[in-house]
């Protein structure tokens, strides 16, 4: 008789746990964001208007709208895979740089890839001498556009007043399932100008943070991009006022998940000289940091890095397989893998 009192208890306990643990499931909405740099997805025809000419695939001589199809379609396969695992679809948004025109992001999302995913195109033209611009593109199922506008970045040549033309800033604010979200989408000027140009971005960049946090309160702003700069680096860490830990994240302060990532992990977007730096990075201000999942929050950061985006082979073993190299179409994807972050919400 004790033995199957026993028995019948631990029954009990059992049934009572499991219905516990079914009453108590949480459900959540989940979004993948994203930013990459598509490494000069420019098309095969020549802007009088542009220095496009310089641009990789142009310096091929032959089989061009071949390679250029390929380059298109090895795109459209990273964005399509960012996320998927988990959200079981491609980035709800994703910011783009070094892309020509508009017609280059139409075919990115035509193609068999993407089509289905209904991205839509946000693109304005900047100033930059090559036609190197910004973009983003989003699931126009789950985002709605409210507005959307492009900043220029004034900077000058050293030790002169002549303007030197860089890429625009690109804002877009609108609806994620229905909150409201401002994003910002960048590429800085290169490392092989000095560090004041970068630091001229970054003014303009917390420009217009400021300028969002004045017309809405509390604001959920997330900007990313290629800032050709490290998460520790003086215009992420004291212009933008981006931190590394959450604990120390003021009112009026960022929050870079990415900078644990490349400083604790060892873990970069693009390598230079044997060394992983993370230039490319998505960076997010207070409001998704509440960790209570009642409105989207900040679920986890990372950067997509399958192995069919290493170079197994030669002199770059290692390095993000890019597209071009010396004058030649490699067959590979960028020199710069996606950093990615999840948003979470809860299902009541």
């Amino acid at each position: 008789m004790k033995i199957k009192r026993i028995i019948i208890l631990s029954i009990i306990i059992i049934i009572s746990f499991y219905t516990y643990s079914q009453d108590n499931e949480r459900k959540f909405k989940i979004h993948t964001l994203a930013f990459y740099n598509l490494e000069n997805l420019f098309d095969t025809i020549n802007d009088i208007n542009k220095e496009d000419e310089k641009s990789p695939i142009m310096e091929i001589k032959f089989n061009r709208t071949k390679i250029y199809k390929q380059k298109v379609s090895n795109m459209a396969r990273v964005i399509s895979e960012i996320g998927f695992e988990t959200s079981k679809r491609p980035p709800s948004i994703v910011g783009i740089c070094e892309v020509e025109n508009r017609a280059v992001i139409e075919d990115l999302i035509s193609d068999e890839k993407l089509k289905k995913y209904n991205y839509e195109i946000v693109h304005y033209e900047s100033p930059d001498n090559r036609g190197i611009d910004v973009a983003m593109i989003y699931n126009k199922d789950v985002f709605k556009i409210e507005n959307s506008n492009s900043h220029e970045v004034f900077i000058t040549d050293n030790n002169s007043s002549k303007r030197r033309n860089t890429r625009d800033q690109l804002v877009v604010s609108g609806y994620l399932d229905g909150e409201l979200m401002h994003f910002i989408v960048n590429h800085w000027p290169s490392r092989g100008a000095d560090e004041t140009k970068r630091i001229a971005a970054a003014k303009v960049n917390i420009s217009i943070i400021d300028s969002l946090r004045k017309i809405y309160e509390n604001p959920k702003i997330i900007t990313m991009g290629d800032f050709n700069d490290d998460p520790f680096d003086k215009s992420i860490k004291k212009i933008l006022g981006a931190k590394k830990k959450i604990n120390d994240v003021g009112n009026k302060d960022m929050y870079n998940p990415f900078e644990e990532i490349l400083v604790d992990k060892g873990v970069g977007t693009n390598a230079y000289r044997d060394k992983w730096q993370l230039f490319d990075q998505i960076i997010l201000s207070k409001p998704f940091l509440k960790k209570n999942y009642v409105d989207f929050q900040l679920y986890k950061a990372g950067v997509f890095n399958k192995s069919y985006l290493i170079n197994k082979n030669g002199k770059f073993k290692g390095y993000p397989f890019r597209s071009f190299s010396y004058g030649t179409f490699t067959g590979g994807y960028s020199d710069h893998l996606p950093p990615y972050i999840f948003l979470l919400k809860e299902i009541k």
